[in-house]
């Protein structure tokens, strides 16, 4: 599958169908080892799990660029081409500065049809256009007044190694040109999230170096009903993105399970996660313990585990206590309307990472991409640095795409190993956690030696540094890969037709002859049987 700006990405905005998107922000003294991080879980059944490269390049005067929207493939126009770009990897660029987002929609009437930049192509134009955060938001709202916005409400999380902020965006419609926006700095110290619904309340309107925002964000809601009170008074989210039941349940939850993780005070904000109280959360909080990179991953696989939003010991877990429901997200039963719950993991992600950045490490260096592909609770994030020249094969963009499998693409192998372990949670799941921290933890082990041999190299010359890393990067992708594709088949010969074969320390045992030793027939949970003879009666009795 060719891309250049063309990017299949179909991320649904609307709460009558499908949320997409989940980011956590960390500052840099809020994290355990000083580094700023970001995650994206990029959730569409619509999207192929690659990561996506493109390499330093330098151009002529007056050479264009061609804008093709991201959700549907559409050309939008062409824009200027600038003098020099940077080599981007995914997300991140190559001076460490790191951009994801999440979309909430927002008012109705508010896309331009004639904005020739969309929400995604903003991202990687940008990514190829700055070096720090402050300048991706200067960059970012300079090409949509100049050419239109093409998307609805956007929050954006925008990140280098010192700073990390939010920006939240929305068009103005047919015939004005440009966005509404506001910017906010995460103190260092605190942490943040969103998750689909706009977060932005009340911000500073004069006198802040870390608040940045459009001439016309309270004139332009004014203009449009949104908002009649003071200026003083003036929420971005209650204007441009007015919270409903969806709003809280489906991703106001996802947040709040994030910050009620690392604060206790924030357990009291669970009826508002549940859609039943309304005093929205704060956009940031301070964490009551530091933050490691292994915390963020580990959140990025969360389901609402020992939460009151936990669902997998009712019925709608099936047997296996499976932490997960399959789309659509609303449903029936005799006219009354009902939910499934959406955290954070969830089956339909593309891709997902948690970015690291460093400010005492050379750039080349000090930018990590922990890279995985499909269900972030079934994966395995991988360390791609931000200077790598090539792609590994596994990750590699047109290995594969929605309409044909590969077996060599880890999306393929991936959602293979994942719509397994899915049927036949509780048993299978162990054994797949088992082989994602041990490689995981692999590559935290051999990250320190890895980066002083890098950095080594570095003083040398810079070139060496970077191919170094590529090599690495590319081979820790290839065994991951490889390792996964082993998960794969254990698991298929361990439960296949529903038995459990014996095995210990992943290898199968064998009898005394040799031979496959006698499976284990271990059928369904007594609770579950339970449920079949209330449901049933006496027709599966047995009788003398």
């Amino acid at each position: 599958m060719k891309k250049a700006l063309l990017l299949l990405f179909s991320v649904i905005t609307t709460f009558s169908t499908s949320f997409a998107c989940t980011s956590l922000l960390v500052g840099k003294a809020a994290s355990t080892d000083g580094s700023t991080m970001i995650t994206y879980s990029a959730d569409s059944y619509s999207l192929y799990g690659e990561l996506y490269h493109w390499p330093a390049k330098k151009y002529a005067p007056g050479e264009m660029l061609k804008v093709y929207d991201w959700d549907s493939g559409k050309f939008l126009g062409e824009i200027k081409q600038v003098a020099e770009t940077y080599n981007v990897v995914g997300n991140m660029n190559e001076h460490q500065l790191t951009i994801s987002e999440s979309t909430f929609g927002g008012r109705d009437g508010l896309v331009d049809p004639d904005g020739i930049v969309d929400y995604g192509s903003l991202i990687y134009i940008t990514l190829q256009r700055a070096k720090t955060a402050r300048e991706a938001i200067t960059v970012m709202t300079d090409l949509v007044a100049e050419y239109g916005y093409a998307s609805g409400g956007e929050s954006f999380s925008i990140a280098d190694p010192n700073e990390v902020w939010v920006m939240e965006m929305i068009g103005k419609g047919k015939g004005n040109k440009g966005a509404v926006w506001v910017a906010v700095r995460i103190p260092d110290d605190c942490i943040s999230a969103h998750a689909n619904q706009a977060r932005i309340q009340q911000f500073p309107l004069k006198g802040s170096k870390d608040c940045l925002y459009s001439k016309d964000v309270i004139s332009f809601a004014r203009e449009k009903g949104y908002f009649s009170g003071k200026d003083a008074d003036f929420s971005f989210a209650k204007a441009y993105n007015p919270l409903d039941f969806g709003g809280q349940r489906y991703c106001e939850a996802r947040v709040w399970s994030f910050f009620n993780r690392f604060n206790k005070d924030m357990a009291g904000f669970v009826t508002y996660a549940l859609g039943q109280t309304y005093e929205p959360m704060p956009l940031y909080i301070k964490p009551d313990r530091k933050v490691s990179l292994t915390d963020l991953k580990d959140m990025m696989r969360d389901h609402y585990e020992g939460t009151p939003l936990d669902w997998r010991f009712d019925i709608g877990a099936g047997p296996f206590e499976a932490p997960y429901r399959w789309a659509p997200l609303e449903w029936e039963v005799d006219s009354v309307k009902y939910c499934n719950e959406r955290p954070i993991a969830t089956q339909q992600a593309g891709f997902v990472f948690v970015s690291q950045m460093r400010s005492w490490l050379p750039n080349p260096i000090g930018g990590v991409l922990w890279f995985g592909v499909d269900d972030p609770a079934h994966t395995v994030f991988t360390p791609m640095y931000a200077s790598v020249t090539q792609i590994p094969e596994s990750f590699r963009v047109g290995n594969g795409d929605l309409y044909n499998f590969s077996w060599t693409s880890a999306f393929w192998i991936n959602n293979w190993v994942s719509n397994m372990v899915y049927g036949k949670y509780n048993y299978m799941h162990p054994d797949l956690l088992k082989v994602q921290q041990e490689l995981e933890s692999k590559f935290l082990s051999q990250q320190s030696e890895i980066e002083n041999k890098a950095s080594q190299l570095y003083a040398d010359s810079p070139a060496k540094a970077v191919a170094y890393l590529t090599e690495y990067s590319n081979e820790q992708a290839q065994y991951a890969f490889d390792k996964w594709k082993k998960l794969g088949e254990f698991l298929t010969i361990k439960y296949m037709d529903g038995i459990v074969r014996k095995e210990k320390d992943g290898e199968f045992i064998r009898n005394e002859h040799g031979n496959p030793s006698a499976p284990q027939r271990v059928g369904y949970p007594q609770k579950f049987y339970d449920e079949v003879v209330k449901q049933t009666g006496d027709r599966y009795k047995v009788t003398e």
